[in-house]
Order: C-alpha cells, then sequence, then structure tokens
C-alpha cells in the first residue's frame, strides 16, 4: 500500500525500537496516525475493526515501555492486534491483511517474532503467557517481561479462569492487562461483566502500599515467606476500606486501576511503573470497541467486522443481494424461531456469538428462550445438557472450529447420558479469510468416533430445515447438525417441515459407470462436476447424498458396493478420519472391494483466503472434482 504523506510518523516507524527512539511527547500523534490508517486501510480491505480500534494507545504504550520481541506480548482474540502488526514491521504489507499468501488474520508466530503465540480462539493469553514467564525464569532470564491482553469478553472462558488460578500460585512475574470495554462481539454478558463494570481501586492506596513494601523489604521484615500472608491481609483490609471485594486481589494477583486506556501517556507511565514488581499483576483498563470512529463506538457489534464502508459518512457498503439465496445462518435462525413457536421446549444456546448464528432472531421474538453464555463453550454443551436432562430441547449453536474446546463436555455430558441436545456447528468446513484457528474442517471426525451420536449435515437450505425439524422429534438423542458459513442454493428456502428417517441417505442421480458420494453443500459442486463429466465422457455417473455420516445408511452402501467398482467421496473436512474413511471401513468391514477415491481437505492446515480459492488449493472445487471423475472414467 502506498503510504499517506500524513503518516509522517508512522512512515518513519519499521519496528518497535524506531517507536521507542521517539519522545514520550509525540505518542498521541502515533496513536492518531496509526487509528487512522487502520480506519483507512479496512474501509477497502475488510477486516476485524472495531477491536483493533479500541486498543491502539495500548498497543503504542506497550511497545513503548517493553523490549520487544525480547519482551513477550501475548494478545488474546487475535483481532485485536492489526495496530500490533503495523508497528512490529509489516506496515507496507497490512494492505495484504486476510488476503491469499497475504498476512495472516491473525497473530501468527510463523510470520513474525512479535507474535508470540497462536491466538485465533479466546482465553488463552494468561495460560500461554504463565508458561513464558516460568520458561523465563528457569532458564535465567530475570530480565524478560512477559504480558498477557486479555479482553472483548474473553475473561467469561474458563481457561482465563485457570490461568489465573495457577498464576496465583505459581511463582511468576506475570502482568496481566485487563482490556474491559464491556464487549465480546455482541455484548459481553453475565457475572463477569458486571464486576468489571463496578470494581473500583485507589490509585492513592496502591502508591501507598508500593511504598511501604519498600521499605519493609529493606529492613528485612517483609521476606518471600511472608509476602503472600501480608498481601492476604492487605487485600481484606482493602476490602474494607474500599466496601468491596476484588476477585483478582483475593487470588494474590496485585491489581491496578482501572485506567483509562486512551491515555497513552498515562499508560506508559503506569506500565513503566509496575513492569519491575515482582509477583503477578493485573492492570485492569477501560477501553472503547471501535475508538476513533464514531459509527463503530455506538454500534460496536455492527462495526466488528463491517465489510467495507464509506470512511467519511461511516456508510457500510452492502452488496446488492436482491434475488440472491439466503445464508445458512439466516435460514437456522428463522427456522429456529418457527419450530419454537411450535414447540414450547425448545431453548437457544450460543457462546458469545448470537449475531454471527443469527441467534438474536429467537433472542428478539422470544428474550425468554434464548441464552448467550459468554464466551464459554464448554459451559454451553453442559448448561444445555442440563435442560435437556429436566425436559427441554436445547439448540446449542457454536461454530464448528469452537466446539473443539467443548469436545469432552460432547462426551461426558451429552452423549453418555444420551440427552437430548441438538449441537448446531455453524461455520463447518473452510471459512476463507479467518484461516487455519476457524476452518471447521475437524468436526466430521472428531465427532465419527462418539456412541449415541447422529451426525448430519444437509445438501441445501430445504435439508437444513428438515434436519431442525427432525433433531427436536421426541427421543432422538444428541444430534449434530453441520453446515457451512455463507449462502446456499435455494431462493425459496421455507419448504414445510417433515421429518427425515435418521440414518437414511437420498439417491440424487442414477448412473452406471461410477458412484460419487458426498455429504453437505459440497454436493452441489459435485453435481455440477458429474454433469460436465458426463457430457464430455458419455459415461453415466450416479450421485449420492449420505446426509448422515452417523449412522451410516447402510443400505444404501450395501446398493453401492455390490453396483460400482469405482467411487469418489467428497467432503469439507479433514480426509483422515472423516466420510470416506468411513465408507473405505464399511466397504472393507463388508467384503467390498472398489477403487475408493478420497477428496477432502489434506493433512494440513490450511492458509487463509476466498473460499473458493481454498477448495482449489485443497482440491475439493469443481475442477479438480471434475478431473477426478474424467481420470477415472478413462481408466
Amino acid at each position: 500500500m502506498e503510504q499517506a504523506t500524513s503518516y509522517e510518523l508512522l512512515n518513519k516507524i519499521d519496528s518497535p525500537k524506531d517507536l521507542r527512539h521517539l519522545p514520550a511527547d509525540l505518542l498521541p500523534e502515533v496513536c492518531k496516525e496509526l487509528r487512522e490508517m487502520i480506519i483507512d486501510e479496512l474501509s477497502r480491505n475488510p477486516g476485524h475493526f472495531g477491536s483493533s480500534l479500541g486498543v491502539i494507545e495500548l498497543t503504542v504504550a506497550l511497545h513503548y515501555v517493553f523490549n520487544t520481541p525480547y519482551d513477550r506480548i501475548v494478545w488474546d482474540v487475535g483481532h485485536q492486534a492489526y495496530g500490533h502488526k503495523i508497528l512490529t514491521g509489516r506496515r507496507d504489507r497490512f494492505c495484504t491483511n486476510r488476503k491469499l499468501n497475504g498476512l495472516c488474520p491473525f497473530p501468527s508466530p510463523a510470520e513474525s517474532e512479535y507474535d508470540t503465540f497462536t491466538c485465533g480462539h479466546a482465553s488463552n493469553s494468561i495460560s500461554a503467557a504463565l508458561g513464558m514467564a516460568v520458561a523465563a525464569s528457569r532458564k535465567g532470564e530475570d530480565d524478560r517481561h512477559v504480558v498477557a491482553i486479555i479482553g472483548d469478553g474473553s475473561m467469561s472462558g474458563g481457561l482465563a479462569f485457570e490461568g489465573l488460578n495457577n498464576a496465583s500460585s505459581t511463582p511468576n512475574n506475570l502482568l496481566i492487562i485487563l482490556n474491559d470495554n464491556n464487549m465480546a462481539i455482541d455484548r459481553s454478558v453475565g457475572g463477569m461483566k458486571q464486576y468489571l463494570l463496578n470494581l473500583q481501586t485507589s490509585e492513592g492506596y496502591n502508591r501507598l502500599r508500593f511504598a511501604i513494601a519498600q521499605k519493609l523489604r529493606k529492613i528485612g521484615i517483609l521476606t518471600e515467606e511472608r509476602q503472600k500472608s501480608l498481601l492476604r491481609f492487605n487485600n481484606s483490609l482493602k476490602s474494607v476500606l474500599t466496601q468491596q471485594q476484588n476477585i483478582f486481589e483475593g487470588m494474590n494477583i496485585r491489581y491496578f486501576g482501572p485506567v483509562n486506556g486512551h491515555d497513552v501517556l498515562s499508560l506508559t507511565k503506569v506500565l513503566k511503573e509496575i513492569k519491575d514488581m515482582k509477583g503477578p499483576k493485573l492492570l485492569h483498563i477501560h477501553t472503547v470497541k471501535g475508538k476513533g470512529f464514531k459509527p463503530a463506538e455506538k454500534e460496536a457489534t455492527l462495526w466488528h467486522a463491517p465489510g467495507k464502508f464509506n470512511k467519511e459518512t461511516g456508510e457500510r457498503i452492502i452488496p446488492d443481494t436482491t434475488g440472491m439465496p439466503p445464508l445458512f445462518q439466516d435460514v437456522f435462525g428463522n427456522t429456529l424461531l418457527e419450530l419454537a413457536r411450535q414447540n414450547k421446549k425448545i431453548i437457544g444456546v450460543t457462546p458469545a456469538m448470537p449475531t454471527g448464528c443469527s441467534m438474536n432472531i429467537l433472542m428478539k421474538a422470544m428474550p425468554d428462550r434464548a441464552f448467550d453464555v459468554g464466551i464459554a463453550e464448554g459451559h454451553a454443551v453442559t448448561f444445555s445438557g442440563g435442560m435437556a436432562k429436566e425436559g427441554l430441547q436445547p439448540f446449542c449453536n457454536i461454530y464448528s472450529s469452537f466446539m473443539q474446546r467443548a469436545y469432552d463436555n460432547i462426551i461426558h455430558d451429552i452423549a453418555i447420558q444420551r440427552l437430548n441436545v441438538v449441537l448446531c456447528l455453524d461455520r463447518a468446513g473452510l471459512v476463507g479469510e479467518d484461516g487455519p484457528t476457524h476452518h471447521g474442517i475437524f468436526d466430521l471426525a472428531y465427532l465419527r468416533p462418539i456412541p449415541n451420536l447422529t451426525i448430519a449435515s444437509p445438501y441445501d437450505e430445504h435439508e437444513l430445515r428438515k434436519l431442525m425439524y427432525t433433531a427436536q422429534l421426541p427421543d432422538q438423542g444428541p444430534f449434530a447438525i453441520r453446515y457451512p458459513r455463507g449462502r446456499g442454493t435455494q431462493t425459496d428456502w421455507e419448504c414445510p417441515f417433515e421429518a427425515i428417517e435418521v440414518g437414511k441417505g437420498r439417491k440424487l442421480k442414477d448412473g452406471s459407470d461410477l458412484a460419487v458420494i458426498t455429504i453437505g453443500p459440497i454436493g452441489n459442486d459435485a453435481a455440477q462436476a458429474i454433469t460436465e463429466s458426463e457430457a464430455h465422457t458419455g459415461k453415466s455417473i450416479a450421485h449420492y447424498d449420505l446426509r448422515f455420516l452417523k449412522p451410516l445408511d447402510e443400505a444404501m452402501l450395501h446398493e453401492i458396493g455390490k453396483r460400482f467398482h469405482r467411487i469418489v467421496t467428497v467432503e469439507d473436512g479433514i480426509l483422515k478420519g472423516g466420510m470416506g474413511s468411513a465408507i473405505l471401513e464399511f466397504m472393507s468391514d463388508n467384503g467390498y472391494t472398489p477403487v475408493v477415491k478420497r477428496l477432502g481437505i489434506p493433512d494440513r492446515f490450511i492458509p487463509h483466503g476466498p473460499v473458493e480459492a481454498l477448495h482449489a488449493i485443497c482440491g475439493i472445487d469443481k475442477t479438480t472434482i471434475y478431473n477426478t471423475l474424467i481420470h477415472l472414467l478413462e481408466v
């Protein structure tokens, strides 16, 4: 990207070392230019917008005070890190952000030494940073600082509390920065949100306590052995004086704040004062998501990832979708509301993504019938299990890649008891520009071994509605439905509800020379490839929609095994352990010996980029399917 001449300071910062050479009084101008650059670039090259604008001052202060990359900065939920990328040698490449072969959408250690840890999912920063702090201590690197930045609702995740608990009992000098903006992607919910809003701490008290502690150490009274006991006493005294309990200091973690997260000079001052303090400590800052761009400040959820927009007027540039099929997400949301009106037992559950998965449709119409539990996927599943145990019918909607975090909960709290929970796996398959941390490619493989679990994937919107209807019928047990991000193929999606026999696939097209087996919407691409292959070769190809990965339609597979010597399987999931593997196992177990060519996601992490390009990279695009069919038909 050609840099604008107005970025007089930013254009001279090729690394944080350059930033640290500036006098402190220029930092507000650096923040101004950094914010303007992000607004300018994202207006044309869409990405995560509001989160990065909210931490501009924090980002500048951190790289100004700490000796990065030797000092470790660990981001939580990396959509906050655009300013960090620009300041750490990637300014001129920021225009490639989220593009195929361009900058990664989230911090990636493979991309830069300043990106200390992978952070596409929430709540892992404290645990990772604590590990780094302990490692630094064991290696004798006592001058290395480690900072974890957690916010955007991540503190509601259970892993964050596990990290806090360990940090309170393990010798370390970790600094945790709590970026409190009262937001996740949608508004934060739960008791932690209210606690952070109410938390107040006296800065004068902190200064006094620090001064007293220094004197006590000098005269030998405050030893390491006595420090924790005295800290607990001080925390109790502070609770009495401030008339509130501080959860962090209750865990023996020094607490500072709250402070204004948009005052870069105050932030640098505070960070300098506390960075060399011994023991774990937490700095609580208040920020505004979307800071510096008024439309984003007013509607933070809408401006989390707004797409292209006019940076002068704030008007979002929304493509004309007239006549196009709806998003699978909107079909889910409207269908769930329709079913909830018919079935009083239905409850909606989502972990902090009601807008993204369209659970907000049910929330708006029936606010007492839907729950946003915060960024807590494991809890969402077990919470759903508890309701199902008492006779309700939860629809628990979690993005496929995030459902990985609830794997034990699915087994232990749902499947063993065969509870009637519908697990809706949104964003299944390759999701595009969010990259490997968000691709939903493992669900078919990781769910398939679980007993008592039905696994289905709809071919189109009609099938999604029918599967949702089927899943809420009495005594279906755990029922997983996976579907992709984006649009389907049916403009007339509002078909009547109809029960589908569980474990029953469909023959979409008969044929005699070769069989193609697909599962889910990728079958539409296969159907086009089949039509073109038949036109080219004059051969006849059968197409089967498996529908259910578990239980398998054994009658249909016996038919295929008996009739065909050549089979192609196509799935938008990982090949190892997925649908193709299930077909091979069935054929082997039943004595069939066809040649089976499996198309799916290879055994590697797939980068970010447009879905169509990623399909081609993985060999599940229409052209590759076509070429595969041609080759097998000509053998």
